[in-house]
């Protein structure tokens, strides 16, 4: 159960699985691992997750790991609120300020409003002069590799 939790829990995840619809996860452990332990993982990972989440878990024994378990979770589905309320949790304990929707990141930015591009400033000055010459074509490839 701690490794299950310590896979969801990471410093190094970006985001937490809350509202994942898809996990795939995988439960290494000794040979005195047992279902019951795969099933606590399984369960601890599938309420961090999306109520109707599609959970597929498996269990391998691994005799190098002795008494240790390895959980691994991949999580996929998440939907755009769940990762905009992620990524400002994220900027609320990295500063603890919260970031103000349309604020300017300096002052520099305040400046005159940029102006579009004309269509004519996008378009290449130089006339596109290239020819076919359709004769070519009227012989299978295979016959002009002989010419």
């Amino acid at each position: 159960v701690e490794a299950a939790k310590l896979a969801i829990t990471s410093p190094l995840l970006e985001s937490s699985i809350e509202g994942a619809t898809g996990i795939l996860l995988n439960v290494s452990g000794g040979a005195d691992m047992g279902l019951f332990e795969v099933n606590e993982a399984a369960e601890v990972i599938a309420n961090a997750a999306d109520i109707e989440a599609n959970v597929i878990f498996g269990a391998v024994l691994d005799e190098s790991l002795g008494d240790q378990m390895r959980v691994t979770v991949i999580a996929t589905g998440f939907d755009d609120l769940h990762r905009r309320r992620a990524a400002l949790e994220r900027s609320m304990e990295r500063t603890g300020e919260v970031p103000i929707a349309g604020a300017a990141e300096s002052p520099a930015e305040q400046g005159t409003p940029r102006q579009p591009a004309e269509v004519g400033d996008l378009l290449p000055q130089t006339p596109n002069t290239f020819e076919m010459d359709d004769d070519i074509l009227d012989i299978p490839p295979f016959l002009r590799d002989k010419q």
